[in-house]
């Protein structure tokens, strides 16, 4: 919001409890762009904790980043 008028909308994949959003991606690797959207998300929500999930490897260890406002 700015003066009253909305700017943009945003579009979360998944919230668990009222405190951790849950951002799923099927990409070749996360990129500093993929980050930059979930830190938005939490500025915009006020929760402190994401979690940014890459379906698109191997090994899903390897696709999970956690990221701490």
């Amino acid at each position: 919001m700015y003066r009253g008028n909305v700017l943009g909308h945003h579009q979360l994949d998944m919230v668990v409890d009222s405190k951790l959003i849950v951002e799923i991606k099927a990409v070749e690797s996360i990129h500093s762009v993929h980050v930059a959207q979930t830190v938005s998300y939490l500025r915009v929500t006020g929760l402190r904790l994401a979690l940014l999930v890459n379906f698109n490897v191997p090994l899903l260890a390897r696709g999970l980043r956690r990221i701490v406002r």
